[in-house]
């Protein structure tokens, strides 16, 4: 019986000395809380690592359990740290200071992770022969008229509204600028899951909490996306085609229960991301045609005419302008012109416009072909549209490194996932219908090992 309080002992000794271990000093709130940060950003304190109790590190600094909790407030509105109850305070599985990073691809694998275009889909990226002529007023006239007017004629005929459109440095730049000015640090915004794992970050980062809505074959479930709305989600974003990694694409019947859930809620700021437009090989059944009164389609360049473009084109409502325009206009100010030049010479031109559709119809086959022969063999995968193939696994884990020791390196769904059931992503750009055979053939044979393993 004098034996059972060890090792509570033992553990408040552990958990007391993080703050020694791990360097956390400082005598006010914002002190705590910068060296918190610092050892969260230099690795020292990794994701999950617990952080000491509120009262035990009062008492190792010499400070106020309110200066501690304060600090901890801080960092948890700056996604830094979660607070999980009983479990205490850790730091953030994605911190804000440390996002997430795919790991390395191990030399001599056939990379099939990376969710980037067939750089042999892409067009040559050309400077424009008349660059701009030194100084401009790039603030009062931001954006270049035909390239505004080149973007009217490319999204307006798939029923977005294009009275006001504006420009920005890629989605995420334009996503993340709209969910700070629209949202204060603890809102919450209802997110696909699985999703786009740079968008979660992007979000954690912000002090925003992310309410996961399910995703199938269409896109965000209706039922899902009700329930988010009632947890008191203040935005919504999501993918209406190429939903990454799932695949999904609204049909005209999801579309339209969507936006029946969404219409009880009109202060809610619904952002539709729709990266993949040109090769998604999907129609475009839009969220923004059906009369809500927040709203922004968000569409960018780089899955089809080069990576390196950092550009994003939006339709939105006119209080959405004013509002991501007014925080644009005192930060970067304006996109570059020089950039805005190349998009517009290359959205323009009717050979890229051709490549654009061949690349369309190639990664539509390819991602078919991995599909069928997939299916041929018993294995399920989702994939309506876009580049990626989502197949459910029960160990992410067994099956990325048992296609490992085949010569293929895919994604784990880790890191894409908020309450979802485990998957991998495989990113079929690149994979010729030629290798999809040998890599479905593969993928059976990890999963016989793995059942083998584990027990089936």
């Amino acid at each position: 019986m004098h034996c059972s309080p060890l090792p509570s002992i033992m553990y408040w000794y552990i958990i007391s000395n993080v703050a020694t271990q791990y360097g956390i000093t400082g005598t006010t709130a914002k002190g705590i809380a910068a060296s918190v940060e610092r050892a969260v950003s230099e690795g020292s304190l990794g994701p999950e690592a617990a952080l000491p109790p509120v009262r035990r590190l009062a008492d190792d600094l010499g400070v106020s359990p309110g200066t501690v909790a304060t600090a901890y407030k801080e960092l948890r509105q700056r996604g830094i740290v979660v607070t999980r109850g009983r479990g205490g305070t850790v730091v953030a599985p994605a911190p804000a200071v440390a996002s997430r990073r795919p790991p390395r691809v191990p030399e001599g694998l056939r990379d099939l992770s990376g969710g980037h275009p067939d750089p042999a889909q892409l067009p040559a990226l050309v400077p424009p022969s008349r660059l701009s002529p030194g100084v401009r007023a790039h603030r009062s006239a931001p954006r270049l008229t035909r390239l505004e007017e080149a973007v009217r004629e490319w999204i307006g005929p798939d029923h977005v509204p294009v009275e006001h459109v504006t420009f920005a440095h890629g989605a995420l730049d334009l996503i993340g600028r709209l969910l700070s000015v629209e949202l204060r640090p603890g809102d919450a915004v209802a997110m696909e899951d699985p999703g786009y794992h740079h968008l979660l970050d992007l979000v954690t980062a912000l002090g925003l909490r992310s309410v996961p809505v399910a995703v199938d074959d269409e896109g965000m479930r209706p039922d899902a996306l009700h329930e988010a709305l009632r947890a008191g989600a203040r935005a919504v974003v999501c993918s209406p085609r190429a939903q990454n990694p799932y695949g999904g694409r609204f049909s005209a019947a999801r579309r339209d229960a969507l936006v029946g859930v969404l219409r009880d809620r009109p202060d809610v700021l619904v952002v539709e991301n729709d990266h993949a437009s040109a090769v998604a090989n999907a129609p475009l059944h839009t969220l923004t045609a059906g009369g809500l009164r927040r709203w922004v389609h968000v569409r960018t360049v780089s899955k089809f005419l080069g990576t390196d473009l950092r550009w994003a084109a939006a339709a939105c409502d006119a209080t959405t302008l004013a509002r991501h325009d007014g925080r644009l206009l005192l930060t970067s100010g304006w996109v570059s012109h020089l950039l805005q030049e190349i998009v517009h010479g290359l959205l323009t031109d009717d050979g890229t416009r051709a490549l654009v559709a061949r690349a369309r119809a190639t990664y539509a086959l390819r991602r078919g072909t991995l599909v069928d022969e997939l299916a041929g063999r018993g294995i399920g995968a989702h994939a309506s549209s876009g580049m990626n193939v989502w197949v459910p696994v029960r160990d992410e884990s067994a099956v990325v490194n048992g296609l490992r020791s085949y010569g293929w390196w895919v994604a784990a769904g880790a890191r894409f996932r908020l309450s979802s059931a485990p998957g991998v992503r495989i990113s079929v750009a690149e994979l010729e219908p030629a290798d999809a055979a040998r890599l479905a053939s593969d993928f059976a044979a990890v999963l016989g090992e793995s059942e083998a393993t584990y027990g089936g």
